[in-house]
């Protein structure tokens, strides 16, 4: 029987305790080792306060998760790559094209595997929803991802900081899911980003794409909302009309609710990493980062209310 890899976890947040921790106990691939974290601690493991210092123990780990905000992440994971471990990323990747260019080639080098996750992709209906695509037409697309901030990222400055993407946190999650599921290229044709007073990332945007140079595809993304969120993509081809729903776990085909499938969104980024190790392989798409990051290019600006959490 293939001994497990023994991992360690860097970046112990939200996300981390909500997530990672109960995806990585239930999957037979990996073994939490360690845990790395400034301010947060993970029992029954060692603990360390950054990765220099994992390293320098000589404790035995052969891959590390990174939940970190990604600005810094890039450094965390070469220093992870230059002491020959695997890489996986939580979303987005990096804070720039650049730094996960980078950390692609020096992985290529090392002979490491590097995982750039999306974890919306694996939600219960895409696979479904992919295959379903793949022969039709597309007409147009909408996205609607509404959430409110303050559930969600509670107190966590960094995300309405520059490199912390603002709403584009939570919308690259449908971008993740739009490219992977439409069966033509997607690009930005245009945006309107609106930024609270004194904050140096969006709360909100609007996006105007095209898929395959014919259809329009019209994104809202807004961090403000409260009451029920919104989590959707309805998209028309000439064969009917498909909707994902709550994010992407449901899936409906001309009003009809097709039968779920998949074993959770963090369940599956794991399997899929140790998939990666064992053949040698890394898998690292970058064109939801790169429609966030031509939003920034194309986008016009507006300001509004100053935002507290």
């Amino acid at each position: 029987m293939t001994q497990p890899l023994k991992l360690a976890l860097v970046g112990i947040g939200k996300i981390a305790r909500d997530q990672h921790l109960p995806a990585i106990a239930a999957e037979a691939g990996f073994e939490l080792a360690a845990a790395v974290s400034r301010n947060g601690r993970v029992e029954g493991v060692p603990n360390f306060t950054d990765i220099a210092a994992l390293i320098a123990s000589g404790l035995a780990i052969d891959a590390v998760s990174l939940c970190t905000p990604p600005v810094g992440r890039h450094r965390i994971a070469a220093e992870a790559l230059a002491a020959g471990l695997h890489v996986m990323l939580e979303k987005p990747p990096g804070a720039t094209l650049a730094e996960v260019h980078q950390l692609q080639a020096q992985a290529a080098g090392a002979g490491r595997s590097l995982f750039a996750t999306w974890h919306s992709r694996h939600a219960d209906g895409v696979a479904t929803a992919a295959a379903w695509l793949a022969d039709k037409q597309i007409t147009r697309a909408s996205i609607v991802w509404r959430e409110d901030i303050r559930v969600w990222h509670p107190g966590q400055e960094w995300i309405l900081e520059a490199g912390g993407l603002g709403v584009f946190d939570p919308g690259i999650n449908a971008l993740s899911i739009v490219t992977a599921i439409l069966p033509g290229p997607l690009r930005l044709d245009g945006a309107r980003l609106v930024f609270p007073a004194g904050r140096g990332a969006p709360i909100a945007a609007a996006l105007d794409l095209v898929h395959d140079d014919a259809a329009p595809v019209r994104a809202d993304f807004d961090f403000r909302q409260t009451g029920p969120q919104s989590w959707d993509i309805t998209i028309e081809t000439d064969a009917g009309t498909l909707m994902l729903t709550e994010g992407g776990a449901r899936l409906w085909i001309d009003g009809v609710e097709q039968p779920a499938q998949g074993v959770g969104e963090y369940p599956a980024l794991y399997r899929r990493f140790a998939e990666l190790v064992a053949a040698g392989e890394s898998d690292c798409d970058l064109r939801p980062l790169t429609l966030v990051a031509d939003a920034f290019l194309l986008g016009e600006r507006t300001e509004t209310d100053p935002f507290a959490f």
